[in-house]
């Protein structure tokens, strides 16, 4: 199986079944099939074949979500790419990657355009809008031959099989890491590699084709990709929102859809437990929520819990390599809250030390991941490759280093304990940000942390807390100090607090830490 034939299979079984609502539109998996068709074809009579790398720079909509399918029928590989992603570093992936052609919209035809003049791979753009450059079928920008992104499939049409010799082993996606230091790395991802994420995480979630699926994440962002990957799977709907920028206008939108699984990340959940009108929206019917990214503190997740009493929270970890690696059982929440689990089904995980050598329970080390899963590796970077992808335990076999470190309690559950570049040395002792972050969010009132290591004469490095208040509450910075000093050793005490009305993010979400100082 390849991963778009779940979807041709469910847009002939389910063909006028809703499969996404977005923007006031509802769409049947034939109407997502029929676009996903006209693209396709379309990308093949101008060249695009096996292989072949095409970047979808698109807002979350039904076209992107009908490009995704429209390049795998071609058998060639997507690329998503964030649309808040600048000119210069679009040029610099579509260059790593030698991509062939991209897929875009006219609100950001300066960026892409910059891009392109840069991109000389790149020998046709699509372009998505009412207003297209000039005469879009003789303009060209760069190398590139800009066409109008196709309305729908020309009717009576036949659309012969253009992939028929794509097999589970080829790639199906190449996903840029953040890139939040050094230039992004493109992850490579095979049919097989996704097929499995898609069907591990969809059961150990439980998921099935009565749910409707929230999802404001990015469709760059794998954890927001993979929603529409599983729900098209099984036959679900999705009610997709281009951003979680206005929580209230979502609430409503999952309200009337009557939502029953919402995929967040940190960020997300602490502009939800700021408001202050959930009450105002009927979400009886949401029975999931998902948390990855980073690990929740357990002070939102006790908020979470009580916003919805009714709905199961998983705390999970993965990574753009792999996708998923671990969930916390709902019912594992009151006995170990900061923990994000175990393994999830078919793959295996392990600790190890600093020499590679396998921990037992109760340990502190690198995460290492066992799985068909697992990355093919990173695009054109074969050192990059080699120090993530090792020898695994049988012959011939490469394992996946994480370069994240957690520790593990007696019975094996795993609690993160930070990127091994993020830990700070102080006074000759390693400090997990992360611990440290989880006692200042025990502050009430507190939205947001971000705890970094910064040069220190005397201690080598000093830890410091960047603190996020919500609105009417105050704290001074001896107040912070003196209530980690209440909880943690004097080692781990942040010497220094900064408050901040907002920490910078990644493309994903994240809070992203470089360059706070």
């Amino acid at each position: 199986m390849r991963l778009h034939d779940f979807f041709a299979s469910a847009a002939v079984r389910l063909a006028t079944k809703t499969a996404l609502v977005c923007d006031g539109r509802r769409s049947s998996y034939a109407d997502i099939a029929a676009q996903a068709q006209a693209l396709a074809l379309s990308l093949h009579q101008h060249g695009i074949r096996r292989g072949d790398r095409v970047a979808l720079f698109l807002d979350n909509s039904e076209a992107m979500v009908a490009a995704v399918f429209a390049v795998l029928q071609v058998g060639a590989v997507f690329m998503p790419v964030n649309t808040l992603t600048k000119a210069d570093k679009l040029a610099y992936m579509l260059n790593d990657a030698q991509a062939s052609a991209l897929v875009t919209q006219t609100a950001l035809t300066s960026v892409a355009s910059g891009a392109l003049t840069l991109a000389p791979s790149v020998h046709a753009c699509w372009m998505l809008g009412d207003a297209t450059p000039a005469d879009a079928t003789q303009a060209t920008i760069g190398h590139a031959t800009c066409l109008p992104y196709p309305a729908g499939r020309p009717a009576d049409t036949p659309l012969h099989p253009l992939d028929a010799a794509v097999i589970d082993q080829d790639l199906a996606a190449i996903i840029y890491t953040s890139g939040s230091t050094g230039h992004p790395k493109g992850v490579m991802l095979t049919h097989l590699n996704m097929i499995t994420a898609q069907q591990s995480v969809s059961q150990y979630l439980g998921l099935h084709e009565d749910d409707i699926i929230a999802c404001a994440l990015p469709l760059a962002f794998d954890y927001g990709l993979y929603q529409v990957l599983m729900a098209f799977k099984l036959g679900a709907t999705v009610v997709l929102e281009r951003s979680f920028t206005y929580p209230v206008k979502v609430l409503q939108t999952m309200a009337r859809e009557g939502v029953t699984v919402f995929p967040g990340v940190p960020t997300m959940f602490a502009l939800l437990t700021a408001l202050n009108n959930l009450a105002d929206f009927d979400l009886s019917r949401l029975r999931l929520i998902t948390n990855t990214a980073a690990a929740l503190p357990e002070s939102h997740i006790r908020r979470m819990r009580e916003l919805f009493p009714r709905a199961k929270l998983y705390s999970m970890y993965g990574l753009t390599e792999c996708k998923r690696v671990t969930y916390l059982p709902p019912e594992q929440l009151d006995i170990r809250p900061t923990s994000v689990g175990r393994g999830m089904p078919n793959e295996e995980v392990w600790l190890v030390d600093d020499a590679g050598r396998r921990l037992p329970n109760g340990s502190t080390g690198e995460l290492v991941i066992r799985g068909s899963h697992v990355m093919r590796g990173y695009w054109n970077k074969p050192a990059e490759t080699a120090e993530r992808l090792r020898p695994g335990p049988l012959s011939g076999e490469l394992v996946l280093y994480s370069g994240d470190v957690f520790r593990t309690d007696a019975e094996g559950w795993l609690y993160f304990v930070g990127r091994k570049d993020d830990i700070i040395k102080s006074r000759g002792e390693k400090v997990s940000p992360r611990e440290v972050e989880n006692v200042l969010y025990e502050l009430p009132g507190v939205l947001e942390v971000a705890v970094v290591g910064v040069n220190d004469a005397l201690l080598g490095q000093a830890v410091k807390a960047f603190v996020v208040l919500a609105p009417g509450r105050a704290y001074t910075e001896r107040d912070v100090i003196k209530h980690c000093h209440a909880r943690l050793e004097n080692f781990m005490v942040p010497k220094s607090v900064e408050f901040a009305t907002s920490l910078p993010r990644t493309d994903t979400g994240k809070i992203r830490k470089t360059g706070l100082c």
